[in-house]
């Protein structure tokens, strides 16, 4: 079983980075991008403040150690424990694989740090503004996947490395939700978020 899962990993690592064209090496290169998203995350810290004002400070403070948390999850706890070598560095793929701009990442894969982290914010403030942005899951959450996928299509992530994290990153963001909602009474004592 674990050898056939191996086999459907592969197979569709090799079908999803073979699919390549000049464009989408771009457009998976800036979703990858560390510094691309900055816009986008400017873009939504402005929505948040504008609709909560000052309580949205707490909203915010809250994504920094959630992304703290997923990162050092997935970099300094997962992958030590499990030190599986990303494809790009695996002998017999490593070789056939396409790379955009030479980069084909650190020497162990699993999970995906990138993915953990974008599905992690994106259900944290998916829960947190629930109640009067409901239009904004719709942006996170294919956000996210877009840039779980151009891990897949760089051929720096097996499919497994991607799926994995989703689920951690739907529970670390629940988990800061719940911290959000247990915190919030005491910052705020005369005022509900989701009772505006």
């Amino acid at each position: 079983m674990k050898e056939y899962l191996l086999k459907i990993d592969k197979e569709i690592l090799l079908w999803i980075n073979g699919h390549h064209t000049d464009f989408l090496d771009q457009v998976m290169w800036f979703a990858s991008g560390k510094l691309s998203w900055v816009p986008f995350y400017l873009a939504i810290l402005i929505v948040l403040i504008l609709k909560y004002k000052k309580q949205s400070w707490w909203m915010i403070i809250l994504i920094l150690p959630l992304i703290t948390v997923s990162d050092q999850l997935a970099a300094s706890i997962i992958r030590p424990i499990f030190e599986r070598l990303r494809p790009s560095h695996t002998e017999g793929l490593q070789n056939i694989l396409h790379y955009v701009n030479g980069y084909t990442g650190g020497q162990y894969g699993f999970v995906s740090a990138h993915t953990l982290n974008v599905f992690s914010l994106a259900t944290y403030l998916s829960k947190t503004t629930s109640k009067n942005l409901r239009w904004l899951p719709y942006v996170l959450f294919p956000w996210a996947f877009f840039v779980s996928y151009s891990r897949i299509y760089l051929g720096v992530h097996y499919p497994t490395d991607v799926i994995v994290p989703i689920f951690l990153g739907f529970l670390n963001g629940l988990l800061f939700f719940w911290i959000f909602r247990k915190m919030k009474p005491l910052i705020f004592r005369d005022s509900n978020i989701h009772n505006r």
